[in-house]
This record gives structure tokens, C-alpha cells and sequence, in this order.
């Protein structure tokens, strides 16, 4: 008799169930999500004041502010598409920034939009907290409008940023490090760009996603990376407190100080628990996003699909879970699944005219380069068809035909939360660019 292990897996707000034969699963792939002790608050405030108070390859902040005379400060913030527990790190912050003589109406909150939609004044009261919004100015910032431009950068690009950024006497910037599937790592320089850069400097930058070295985990020889190091250099970011989470409210880690020196210890800690080892590639991935928020449409779930491209065989088989309630999600990544006949026409037209939202639809087809890729979704048949995706109604149908094409010895990989892990073979380097 097969012997059966059997996992939940998060789909939408609910749950789908996979019985695996053991004798197939080759290992459960997650991040390490162990709190670094018993849970409390109060850690919050200890790790974010520790990390304020013995800063990276920096001065203290309040040494900066001597040190540069400053009279104005302006402290760049995450958006809504980026949860970051901002109640615990902007109080410390801006208490030592007033500490020393910088008042309220000199200290601004930039918004690090990118090309994404303004904030509302109730987003920025439930992110930031109310008593925040009342005491100081939170801009959104637009990448189309009150711009500046600090010259070329080093390929030639003019390095165009927000006014406000660009003239504060002290610029701060704070964030999340996580994955991102080509920039490498969240966090640090991305908050300039493409933060807060201009649409077409952030539509240039997002070209350079086809190169092999712009992957999922990586920062070394990263032209997306580099890039934006460079902007941070040219643009004066003066300091930044970056933390790692393991949960909606829970800070594990937290480094301050230099842009890059800081920005590197939290990579370094994140790295030791979202990088993942395995033994060889599987044939079959199953690769879940985790659940709602992260599966509410096709263009947010596509981040599962880089994780598992790291762990399938050439020609091997990729099983997405995702519920996609919302269905494809942003405009210009649907209009173009819906207008191509095939793969290559959305190859083609990344290179040929590209649009920030199609480069997700590019994404999905790189990938398809190397693996068969079956969605287990609530999307119309005809929509995941559209992705020049397998449709299956559910995990064991996807299994059946996976089956089908690999045979009973299969090898599977079971990813419960895909876009919270990168995958590296054992003996390669944990900063290296994906095997696909």
C-alpha cells in the first residue's frame, strides 16, 4: 500500500488539501519562521532602538544632523503594497531627529510610490498612525510630477527624483527586506529608486529584469541592483532603518546607519532564513503562494512562480496554486496576456515597446522557457489558457497529469509559501543568480 503524507495548503482565505506519496516528496521547502524567542511587543522597541543606537558605517543620527547642520529632514516610507510596521520604527525615529532641533514643520514623509497610485488620508492614517498624519506632512510621490534632475548616471541615464528628496538637509529612508524576484532583495537603495524616481527612469531600470543575474536572492554583479546603488550614491541617501519580520507585527531584526553597510547586515540576516537548500532540482514543484493577500490576482501571484523556477528540472513541471479571487489583476499586465497569440509575442513585445505591468506577463513567459507550468485557481479556464497555462481544477488532477508526464517516480517539491523563500542548491553560493 502507497504510503500518503498529506499538507494543507493556503488558498485565498481558505485552505486546499494535497496528499503526496511519500516515496515522491523529495522535502517541504519554508522560511525559517521561528520568533527569535517568546513573542513580545516590547522586542519591537528593543531591536529598532539597538539597531538606532549602533548604526552600520554611520554616525548616530543625531551626530549626522550636527555634523551636516541640518534644519529639514525628509524620511522616505514604504507604500500600502509593502507591509511594514511603521508604529514601531517611525516614533524612535523621529524623536531623535526632533532631539535635535529639526521641528515637525521642517520633517516630511515621502511616500515611495514608484509608479503605483497615491495613498488616500485613511490608508496613510491606518499606516502611519493618526497622531503621525496630524504632526506631519506625508506627500505621495508622483513619478510624473515635481521632479528633479541630479545629472547621468554611470550607463548614461538621467537620474531624475523627487524635488522633495532631493533638497532635504538630511534624507532618511526606511523599509522591509524581503525577496524580490529581480532586484534581488527589497529594502535599502530601492527606496530611491524606483521609489521615488520618474516613470521613465523606473520603466529603464525594470528592462533590465532579462538579465540572467536579475533573479530572485541576488544582489552580486545584478545590473538591476547596481543600478539602483548607484542612484542612492548620486542622490545622497544620508541613513536608513530597514528591519526583517517574520510575521505582520513581528520585527526579528533591524540594522540603521549607511545605506549600503546597513542595507547588507539586514540581506545577510534575511538570507538565513528565506534561502533555502536542496539536494537536485525536482521534477514537479508544487508552489503555493501562501494564501490571501499574496494569491488575490494572477499579476501578485506570479512572485510564487520564481521561487519554484529555481527548484523545477529543465522540462520539468511547476504546479501554481493560487485563488486569484480579483482575477488577472493590473490593467496593463491583462491587456497583454489577452492580446498575444503565443509566448513569443509577449517576448517580443517587452523588448519592442515595453510597459511597466507587462513585465509581469514577460516573467510568466520566461519561465514557461523552462518548465510546463498547471494552475490549480478560481480564474476562467480561458484566462489561465490566456497565460498559455494548464488549467486543473483542483491539486490532484494536477498531480494525475504531472504523473502522466514524469511517471510514478516522480520527484516533488512542496513550497507552502513560494514567494517567501529562494532556493539554492547545496554547495552553491547563497548569493548567486537562479538556475533557470
Amino acid at each position: 500500500m502507497v504510503s500518503v503524507v498529506q499538507y494543507r495548503l493556503a488558498y485565498g482565505k481558505d485552505w486546499l488539501v494535497v496528499d503526496i506519496p511519500d516515496s515522491n516528496l523529495s522535502a517541504v521547502l519554508e522560511p525559517d519562521r521561528r520568533p527569535l524567542k517568546k513573542p513580545n511587543p516590547q522586542d519591537n522597541h528593543i531591536i529598532i532602538n539597538q539597531a538606532l543606537s549602533h548604526p552600520a558605517g554611520s554616525p548616530t543620527i543625531g551626530e549626522l544632523i550636527r555634523r551636516k547642520k541640518a534644519r529639514s529632514a525628509v524620511i522616505i516610507v514604504n507604500d500600502i503594497t509593502r507591509p511594514t510596521p511603521y508604529h514601531w520604527m517611525l516614533p524612535p525615529l523621529l524623536e531623535a531627529i526632533e532631539a535635535e532641533g529639526i521641528t515637525p514643520e521642517h520633517i516630511k514623509l515621502v511616500i515611495a510610490l514608484g509608479i503605483h497610485r497615491p495613498h488616500t488620508l485613511e490608508e496613510n492614517r491606518q499606516i502611519f498612525g493618526p497622531e503621525i498624519c496630524a504632526r506631519y506632512q506625508v506627500i505621495n510621490h508622483n513619478c510624473d510630477d515635481n521632479l528633479i534632475s541630479l545629472g547621468r548616471l554611470s550607463n548614461g541615464w538621467e537620474l531624475v527624483i523627487n524635488r522633495e528628496v532631493a533638497e532635504a538637509d538630511l534624507l532618511v529612508a526606511t523599509g522591509v527586506v524581503e525577496l524580490h524576484y529581480f532586484a534581488g532583495w527589497s529594502g535599502g537603495r530601492k527606496s530611491i529608486l524606483p521609489g521615488v524616481a520618474s516613470r521613465s527612469l523606473i520603466e529603464a531600470n525594470h528592462r533590465m529584469m532579462d538579465n540572467p543575474k536579475a533573479c530572485l536572492g541576488n544582489y552580486s554583479d545584478n545590473p538591476v541592483n547596481d543600478l539602483m546603488l548607484e542612484a542612492a550614491r548620486m542622490t545622497g541617501l544620508d541613513f536608513i532603518l530597514n528591519v526583517v519580520t517574520a510575521g505582520k507585527d513581528e520585527i526579528v531584526y533591524a540594522a540603521a546607519g549607511d545605506f549600503y553597510l546597513a542595507w547588507m547586515e539586514a540581506v545577510k540576516y534575511a538570507e538565513g532564513r528565506n534561502v533555502v537548500y536542496i539536494d537536485q532540482p525536482a521534477d514537479v514543484v508544487i508552489a503555493s503562494c501562501g494564501g490571501f493577500p499574496k494569491d488575490i490576482n494572477a499579476y501578485q501571484a506570479q512572485k510564487a512562480l520564481d521561487a519554484a523556477v529555481q527548484a523545477v528540472k529543465p522540462g520539468g513541471t511547476i504546479i501554481w496554486v493560487a485563488e486569484c479571487r480579483e482575477g488577472l489583476g493590473e490593467e496593463t499586465f491583462a491587456e497583454w496576456i489577452k492580446s498575444a497569440h503565443c509566448p513569443k509575442d509577449i517576448e517580443k513585445r517587452f523588448y519592442e515597446a515595453f510597459e511597466l505591468g507587462g513585465h509581469k506577463a514577460f516573467a510568466i513567459c520566461r519561465i514557461l522557457d523552462k518548465a510546463d507550468i498547471l494552475m490549480v485557481s478560481s480564474l476562467p479556464e480561458e484566462l489561465v489558457k490566456a497565460m498559455f497555462v494548464t488549467p486543473c481544477r483542483d491539486i490532484a488532477l494536477a498531480l494525475d497529469l504531472a504523473r502522466q508526464k514524469h511517471g510514478h517516480k516522480m520527484s516533488i517539491l512542496l513550497m507552502p509559501q513560494a514567494p517567501r523563500i529562494a532556493v539554492r542548491q547545496a554547495g552553491q553560493s547563497i548569493n548567486s543568480s537562479s538556475n533557470q
